[in-house]
């Protein structure tokens, strides 16, 4: 252990090697596939709570076929964006599986925002219509912008609608991500603009235990899909009871929610993302069904990223190594 060293990639680190968002996809793909085939090692999340709707949760998970294991200790801080400091932040952490020695130490900024965009559009895939054009982003923040990014990865989207509750926040979205995807995306002034008509329609609204949706029954069109990454805070009960099919990404670390207190208005799931990817559980069956994936953001996703990102920075000389 003398000689053992850790490879300590900071924020800019990460964003240098800039991975693309379809190489994450498509590794996401991969490991929803084998956690369906339960072929990866993932527990609930555990987390401790210093401040109202803020949370610091530590994240382990092991995915054998990518020789990935390590731990994400995250933090979401929604007076954050008021202090001028991110609404996420933390430190991700990989260990040699054959030993446990840990090898890398990363900013995990980067990481969050683009796996979780990377697997709304897994979920969209199996469960949005093919020919879906038009989206609504609700909250015009960082996962709006990488959730954006990775639908237009996957579908044909010509035109977008984004809500926030600071309109020039929508604006400002609409200007830069437009003139990014070369997209006509127009900055609405109500809610239900971004919902209603929509064939995709992602909710990235800061998470918090006692909310008070906004998003009615009838708000979400038949045929369409939505993505909800705030658990229900945007989405009222009856909404995800409308759905002909309500998925989540893990059964298990929602149920542990359920007992925290969330999702009190919120039905059972019938499957997880890995059960659809892996073809336990059908995905779209219909043009004409309303489809939800409720995405509660797994580390699994954090590894698989994570393990990509730290053999890149192997090859090209990229991080800092420090003595353990």
């Amino acid at each position: 252990m003398e000689h053992a060293k850790v490879l300590y990639l900071s924020r800019k680190a990460v964003e240098e090697i800039n991975l693309p968002m379809n190489a994450v996809i498509s590794i996401l793909e991969q490991v929803f596939k084998e956690k369906g085939a339960e072929k990866v090692e993932m527990p609930p999340k555990p987390g401790i709570h210093t401040r109202p709707d803020a949370f610091i949760h530590a994240m382990p998970a092991y995915i054998p076929s990518l020789e990935a294991a390590g731990m994400k200790w995250v933090s979401g801080y929604p007076e954050n964006q008021r202090k001028g400091l991110p609404y996420i932040s933390g430190l991700l952490v990989l260990n040699n599986p054959e030993t446990g020695v840990p090898i890398a130490i990363m900013d995990c900024t980067w990481i969050t925002a683009k796996r979780t965009g990377a697997a709304t559009a897994v979920a969209a895939k199996y469960l949005a219509r093919k020919d879906s054009s038009t989206v609504g982003i609700v909250a015009c923040g960082v996962q709006g912008r990488s959730n954006l990014e990775a639908l237009c990865c996957l579908f044909g989207i010509k035109k977008v609608k984004a809500y926030d509750i600071y309109p020039e926040i929508a604006e400002f979205f609409a200007r830069e991500m437009g003139e990014k995807l070369q997209l006509e995306i127009e900055p609405v002034q109500e809610l239900s603009e971004a919902v209603k008509n929509l064939d995709i329609v992602v909710t990235s609204g800061p998470i918090v235990k006692n909310p008070q949706p906004a998003i009615e029954v009838g708000w979400l069109s038949r045929g369409a899909f939505a993505c909800p990454l705030d658990f229900d805070s945007y989405w009222q009960g009856e909404a995800f009871r409308e759905a002909d099919k309500l998925a989540t990404d893990d059964l298990a670390q929602m149920n542990y929610y359920r007992q925290e207190g969330y999702f009190q208005e919120t039905p059972e799931p019938y499957a997880d993302l890995g059960e659809i990817a892996a073809g336990k559980k059908p995905g779209r069956q219909s043009d004409d069904e309303r489809t939800i994936s409720i995405n509660l953001g797994l580390a699994l996703e954090d590894m698989a990223t994570a393990i990509l990102i730290y053999r890149e920075a192997i090859e090209r000389g990229i991080g800092l190594e420090l003595p353990l």
